[in-house]
């Protein structure tokens, strides 16, 4: 039973991790795809609506890949997590359902509208298609998310006599207090990952010395997002999301800052440090002294529960994991704000274009939201665990009992080399439209 969860929870992991690759970028692209056009409208300068055009094919091969890596997902909730599917289908299904009925086809038919209608819309009537492709992508994002603080925090639900979770509030799901900040938080982290996309391919392109005008459009576009965006991930979406964990899961938050006993007088915050799980401790550790109860309650003395105060069987099934992926997310986010920052400097300084370590610094900065937004939700998902829909029904209840490891295996397996494939063939593509870059209809 062990393995065939281990290996239920891997598939998943693995398929959601790659798929999260792409509507990450989609999702803070559309916004920016929809500033260009908007700036063209204003300004009548063709450089902007050619740079609409241009993301909007970057937008459409991340959007592609979306759905192709987005269906295993789904099969997965009949397959491996069939007991959590006959639990709890009648409150995710309809969040799901919705997602899939409104928000992908509003996102998928504006999307082809968007790339090939232009001359028979009209410039307005185009930004509105690039308008409603972004509409589409922000509520796809805001119902997934709704799904997942449902199971995070559950609301407006009752259980009936045989096991299975009914809605006997729908408003409920909406009005959750985990909801928003969640939401808030992943669109500004998603608006991370596209700021330095763009920028980091503007910056390619200075270096380059190749499509100079439109690396110069870029660069500051993304940057001037992208300091925006990197300070709202961290306040106060940031902020709020971690008050909520405190509030609701506060053995996940004592594991995620590593808080393996109740501190008097104030907790620290750890900068450096390795969960030493055996004596229940932090090793080598470098912290400043009440710090965290300043954050988290802004008070300097405000106490916070360690692991000590609760039952060892409900901590999360991997601290380690956790704690890592927590201090990852972190101290990336910190770097983000830091090279933004140094970036609007530049830009004011009317500078930025020639400061060469700045234009390397974001070019290499490239792979590193990816990182970060995939470790956020690692903490998250390991955060929750061992819980499917928290203090209600454990992850161990949730798998199919028919399902074996060997199969979960073998399908696994089929996955990493399939889904291998298609991240070569999609980098290939990308890369062309790059290189070839923006087309002028000058």
């Amino acid at each position: 039973m062990e393995d065939m969860l281990f290996y239920d929870r891997m598939q998943f992991a693995f398929t959601i991790t790659f798929h999260y690759l792409f509507p990450q970028l989609t999702m803070g692209l559309s916004l920016m795809i929809v500033f260009f056009k908007w700036k063209f409208l204003r300004t009548k300068l063709e450089k902007h609506n050619d740079a609409a055009k241009f993301w909007m094919k970057i937008f459409a091969l991340n959007f592609a890949m979306g759905v192709v890596t987005g269906i295993p997902m789904e099969f997965q909730f009949g397959t491996n997590w069939a007991k959590f599917s006959e639990l709890t289908g009648g409150i995710i299904g309809q969040t799901l359902a919705m997602e899939g009925m409104f928000s992908f086809f509003l996102e998928s038919s504006f999307l082809g509208l968007f790339l090939f209608g232009e001359k028979k819309l009209g410039h307005k009537l185009h930004f509105l298609t690039g308008f409603l492709v972004f509409l589409g992508s922000w509520a796809s994002g805001f119902l997934i998310i709704a799904t997942h603080s449902w199971m995070q925090n559950p609301v407006g639900y009752e259980i009936l006599a045989n096991g299975k979770f009914v809605l006997n509030n729908f408003s409920a799901l909406f009005s959750n207090p985990w909801l928003w900040p969640s939401y808030l938080h992943n669109q500004a982290a998603s608006l991370v990952t596209s700021s330095f996309v763009v920028a980091g391919i503007g910056a390619l392109y200075l270096l380059n010395k190749k499509h100079l005008e439109f690396g110069k459009l870029f660069l500051k576009t993304g940057v001037i997002f992208g300091v925006v965006a990197s300070i709202l991930v961290a306040f106060p979406t940031g902020d709020l999301a971690a008050k909520n964990v405190v509030k609701y899961q506060p053995i996940t938050f004592a594991a995620m800052e590593g808080i393996f006993e109740t501190e008097k007088g104030g907790s620290e915050i750890i900068l450096i440090g390795q969960p030493n799980m055996l004596e229940k401790k932090l090793d080598n550790k470098i912290a400043v002294p009440n710090i965290l109860s300043f954050l988290t309650y802004q008070e300097w003395n405000a106490e916070i529960k360690g692991l000590n105060e609760f039952d060892e069987k409900n901590y999360p099934t991997n601290i380690p994991g956790l704690y890592y992926a927590y201090h990852i997310m972190v101290g990336l986010g910190t770097i983000f704000i830091a090279l933004m920052l140094a970036s609007i400097v530049q830009l004011f300084r009317k500078k930025l274009y020639d400061t060469k370590w700045i234009l390397w610094a974001l070019l290499f900065m490239i792979p590193f939201p990816y990182i970060a937004n995939t470790t956020g939700w690692y903490t998250a998902e390991l955060g929750r665990q061992p819980w499917l829909v928290y203090n209600l029904l454990r992850t161990s209840a949730g798998a199919s009992p028919t399902v074996s490891s060997g199969n979960t295996l073998f399908t696994l397996l089929g996955f990493i080399g399939l889904y291998l494939l298609l991240g070569m063939l999609f980098l290939i593509l990308v890369g062309k439209i790059i290189n070839k870059g923006p087309q002028t209809t000058r």
